[in-house]
């Protein structure tokens, strides 16, 4: 394996140079062996600053002149600002949150700045450019003579130069000749990779992009394939594993499903006898249920629900199983419980809430159509009696001191990584592990759904209950915001109420200099207000409010105590007022195709016609071909699929949100290398379960699980 050493025994370092260098996430060789690089240029590929276009990622050669450090106008954000000549021109370049670079660079120096062109033209300038001395350029020159080079993901006070030249060091002291390779010889050979230490010298110091792309798919592939190994495996633990026997009485469940406010769709019929059948096996259940907003998912669960507390714990003739209902937040929490005691009114169970500011009952003992709020002990004494057979909540779920008597099925929302150890957790007192449905409204491509999801039965809702009408979806081009308000406008004198989302509260990102033009919560509702809506009453919803002020601002829109609610992306997950008819999404281009989805599934709550508004701060080709997708897709699957191919990897948010790297996530748009990595994980994990044979694997899925952890 690649050596694991600390890496200031091999440089020097100062303590500041030293916390940067952990700041990217390197502290030991192997960490800076696998800082890949962001791209690569081509040397000698210098552009002329006359001729420069925005949008452009450019790299010039000139002379440094009048760097200076200031502040923001309106942001106060510091940053140095100065500008770079040649021949033909100059160009201003623009620095955020590095003052210290103004020091850096005396007038006169020359420089080689790599960067991308933004503003309008007169206006251009490079924003947050690479620059690198001449000397050094002359040192690259002796030093480097491949016609590639690497440019990395940089921090301050560690240069693209100091990755370069510290990787040459360590390839050129030989440590990559030892180098066992965990994935086999001969699944090299079958998808024709390189070996680990050809793709790594491949990887920092190409002779061609070939090269490149060849250490990038074998570094893909084998990202795919540990996590498809770990899922695996995590299959086959459960298949050895025992859960309960859920075998409720057929009139039962059919008169729970009869008693529903609408028929079932046949996705959901589908959907519901799988989930039975799994629960009937006596081995654990783990399913993923994916539907779009208002494709009935919740239905479904309450189902599941149903065949659990109607089936009697083993040996009894009194009692029943127990289900857990995880969301995750409050809001959403209260709402499943609202919706479950609907669900449940014609046959009335004990329903428990608990979240992080109060614990509540249904029914009460008072009125028996009403729940009532209950202290935390008496909840949990209830609940570790089997007295309260469905318990919904946050997080406050896994707590300690949550005991369940007989708990059958969780029911996770909008969280799927929920493995075997945290249902043993919840169970707590049981040898036996609960039964997992895991449900999400979020698109997820199918390359996604295989890999990280592997060890789930995946099962669609692609299809919506009846009279529900498709949002009409309009991407507002520059001078018709006008008569969007006018068509609001109508709306609301016909009774129905509106979103507008803003990309933030109040404050700037300090970090983007395009965030100052967002459009914030507050300051987009005193406007509208003041100026376009003021005979209607506005409220704002943010995720800085505490769970009380959310709750009673919901609890008002839900009322129709107000008309316009502005809000941040925390409405994206699970707010249902069916009178809330269109959504304003300001700053569209911000998000993802899949959120913007979900953000509009907000307004499919009814059979009323539904509006949705993406409202663009720029009005670019890529942007305007991007939200285009927007108004085509039939399903929010498909707009998954496109996110994907549109965006770059690291638009995907990789590690930070699935637990993947950027090259494993542009793996993803390879179906081919996904199928591969995941067929050669399953045989691989029949013949050899625990990997005694693959000692090199097994280290490697070692050292994931400690990365990941790291991050």
């Amino acid at each position: 394996m690649l050596p694991t050493d600390a890496i200031s025994r091999h440089f020097k370092l100062s303590e500041a140079h030293q916390a940067a260098l952990t700041k990217l996430g390197i502290q030991t060789v192997r960490d800076l062996l696998y800082h890949f690089p962001s791209r690569y240029e081509q040397a000698g590929g210098e552009a002329s600053i006359a001729n420069l276009v925005s949008g452009q990622e450019v790299t010039v050669i000139g002379t440094v002149e009048k760097l200076k450090a200031k502040k923001g106008w309106k942001s106060r954000i510091p940053m140095t600002e100065g500008f770079i000549r040649d021949a033909s021109g100059r160009i201003q370049v623009r620095w955020f949150n590095q003052p210290y670079i103004a020091k850096m660079y005396p007038d006169g120096m020359v420089v080689r700045a790599t960067g991308k062109v933004t503003g309008s033209a007169g206006k251009l300038y490079l924003a947050n450019p690479e620059l690198q001395r001449a000397g050094d350029l002359l040192q690259q020159v002796d030093e480097q003579p491949t016609e590639f080079f690497a440019v990395y993901p940089e921090t301050r006070g560690v240069t693209s130069l100091w990755l370069r030249h510290a990787v040459e060091k360590v390839i050129k002291s030989g440590a990559l000749s030892s180098v066992e390779d965990p994935l086999p010889a001969a699944m090299l050979k079958r998808y024709n990779l390189p070996t680990l230490a050809t793709a790594l010298v491949w990887m920092h110091q190409p002779q061609d992009l070939k090269d490149a792309t060849a250490a990038k798919k074998r570094f893909a592939f084998e990202e795919v394939f540990l996590i498809q190994l770990e899922r695996w495996r995590e299959r086959l633990r459960l298949a050895h594993e025992k859960s309960f026997v859920v075998d409720a009485p057929k009139e039962r469940l059919k008169d729970f499903v009869t008693a529903l406010p609408f028929a079932p769709t046949k996705a959901q019929a589908k959907a519901i006898d799988a989930i039975l059948a799994d629960m009937q096996s006596g081995h654990p259940m783990s399913r993923l249920l994916e539907g779009d907003v208002g494709s009935g998912k919740t239905a479904v669960a309450a189902v599941a629900a149903t065949a659990t507390v109607a089936t009697r714990p083993q040996g009894q003739n009194f009692g029943t199983l127990q289900v857990a209902y995880m969301a995750p937040t409050e809001i959403l929490a209260k709402q499943h419980f609202e919706s479950f005691i609907k669900f449940f009114d014609h046959a009335p169970i004990n329903i428990g809430l608990i979240t992080g500011s109060g614990c509540y009952k249904f029914p009460s003992k008072l009125n028996k159509d009403k729940f009532t709020n209950i202290s935390r002990a008496q909840l949990l004494k209830w609940v570790a009696n089997g007295e309260i057979p469905i318990l919904i909540g946050t997080h406050a779920l896994i707590q300690k001191s949550v005991q369940f008597k007989h708990l059958a099925l969780v029911i996770i929302d909008e969280q799927h990584r929920f493995g075997t150890n945290q249902r043993r957790k919840l169970a707590k007192k049981e040898s036996r592990i609960p039964h997992l449905l895991s449900m999400t409204a979020t698109p997820i491509p199918r390359t996604l759904a295989l890999t990280l999801w592997g060890d789930l039965d995946l099962t669609l809702l692609d299809e919506m209950p009846p009279g529900r009408k498709p949002v009409k979806t309009e991407v507002v081009k520059p001078g018709l915001r006008g008569s969007m308000y006018e068509k609001i406008r109508l709306e609301l004198k016909e009774g129905r109420q509106a979103y507008v989302i803003c990309p933030r509260i109040d404050e700037p990102d300090p970090d983007k200099e395009f965030a100052l033009q967002a459009k914030s919560v507050k300051e987009e509702a005193k406007r509208l207000k003041s100026k376009v809506f003021p005979e209607y009453e506005i409220d704002i919803l943010h995720s800085k409010m505490t769970p009380k002020e959310k709750d009673e601002v919901m609890a008002r829109f839900a009322r129709h105590e107000v008309d316009i609610l502005v809000a941040t992306s925390v409405v994206e997950v699970g707010v249902n007022v069916p009178n809330a008819t269109m959504i304003v999404i300001e700053g569209a281009e911000r998000f993802g195709l899949s959120q913007l989805h979900q953000l509009r599934g907000r307004v499919v709550r009814s059979t009323h016609q539904a509006y949705c508004y993406a409202v663009p701060e720029s009005h670019g080709e890529a942007t305007v071909a991007r939200l285009k997708a927007l108004t085509t897709a039939k399903n929010g699957f498909e707009l998954a699929e496109q996110d994907l191919l549109q965006r770059g990897p690291g638009m995907l948010s990789g590690s930070k949100q699935w637990g993947i790297s950027d090259i494993g996530m542009e793996a993803l748009k390879n179906l081919k290398l996904v199928e591969a990595a995941r067929t050669e994980a399953q045989q691989l994990v029949q013949k050899d379960p625990e990997l005694k044979g693959h000692p090199l694997l097994t280290q490697a899925l070692t050292d994931r699980t400690a990365q990941l952890h790291f991050e």
